[in-house]
């Protein structure tokens, strides 16, 4: 069994907890999943991400940049035209996000017997 040492991700203190929990918000993966290929403007995310609101989506680009992992750059002109990208920091998430996927679709069908099931 494994134990829970100081510095331990899991404990509040320790930055990689932050970092986790940044990326463990119900949008920021499918979000910077969207950003993948190339930069997009908030109108092809939208459309690209099924069930998120405006405002969510919004929040969620704000805090993603806040913390370094996408870019936002305004070209000007009426009307604004404003394009959100990966950093090469939120580069580096494509592979483990890569990895969650493919569980995601091994595992899907599971995870929803399972939900019916209990």
């Amino acid at each position: 069994m494994y134990g829970v040492e100081p510095g331990d991700v899991f404990l509040a203190d320790c930055p990689a907890r932050l970092a986790v929990e940044v990326i463990a918000d119900k949008w920021s993966v499918v979000v910077l999943w969207g950003l993948n290929d190339h930069a997009r403007r908030h109108t092809e995310l939208v459309e690209l991400i099924g069930g998120i609101s405006k405002k969510v989506l919004t929040q969620t680009l704000r805090r993603l940049q806040a913390n370094g992992l996408v870019t936002r750059t305004d070209h000007g002109g009426v009307p604004p035209r404003v394009e959100y990208d990966l950093t090469d920091l939120g580069r580096t998430l494509m592979g483990p996000i890569r990895l969650l996927t493919e569980w995601a679709e091994e595992n899907g069908e599971a995870v929803l017997a399972a939900q019916e099931a209990g």
